[in-house]
């Protein structure tokens, strides 16, 4: 898979995944708090964030399995610095990489347009919710309540990993950083 790329899309994949792995380790410690207060749909609101560097390195690098091993690293990172999950924070993020590496693969990695940043973000936000469906006991409740989980699971995978991904790109490219990745020559930021 990794054949074809170049060593700065292998380093830029690299720090975006560390980068992102603090991240979201961060965000569990919000959502904690915030769950405290609401109970589990707490993170629904907030999931997005755990997408989005698969979705900023996928739109950036513009490769085949860009949006996937970002994911899986940022996840396998976060492991390391504590997650308190464990080694199974790998697996959700090979489920949630996944999910959004579908949306590429569907257009051909062809197209980076804000609707396929966005399903992307939409597919991270299924595929993760199926896994914690089954492994999260959400069959315990209620189905209305599960639909309300899943509609704002997918809403915060659209806008906040999706739109997010793409405004924080995009701002990264007019810094001048991204010169010389499949962004940047593409000569204007599609959208």
């Amino acid at each position: 898979m990794l054949k074809s790329w170049k060593l700065k899309e292998i380093v830029l994949l690299a720090i975006l995944s560390v980068v992102f792995a603090v991240v979201y380790l961060a965000f569990v410690h919000v959502g904690n708090l915030w769950a405290g207060l609401i109970g589990p749909i707490a993170y629904e609101w907030i999931f997005g964030i755990w997408f989005i560097v698969s979705i900023i390195a996928a739109y950036i690098i513009r490769r085949p399995g860009a949006a996937f091993l970002s994911e899986v690293l940022a996840a396998t990172i976060e492991m390391m610095i504590g997650n308190a999950i464990g080694p199974r924070i790998i697996l959700v993020g090979i489920i949630q990489g996944l999910g959004a590496e579908a949306a590429f693969a569907v257009t051909g990695y062809k197209r980076y347009d804000l609707w396929v940043l966005m399903l992307a973000g939409f597919g991270a936000a299924a595929t993760s919710f199926a896994y914690t469906y089954v492994m999260g006991g959400l069959v315990a409740l209620s189905p209305t309540y599960v639909a309300t989980m899943f509609a704002l699971r997918a809403t915060s995978g659209m806008l906040i990993a999706g739109l997010g991904g793409k405004i924080l790109s995009d701002l990264l490219l007019r810094t001048g950083a991204l010169e010389g990745y499949a962004l940047a020559r593409k000569g204007r930021v599609h959208g």
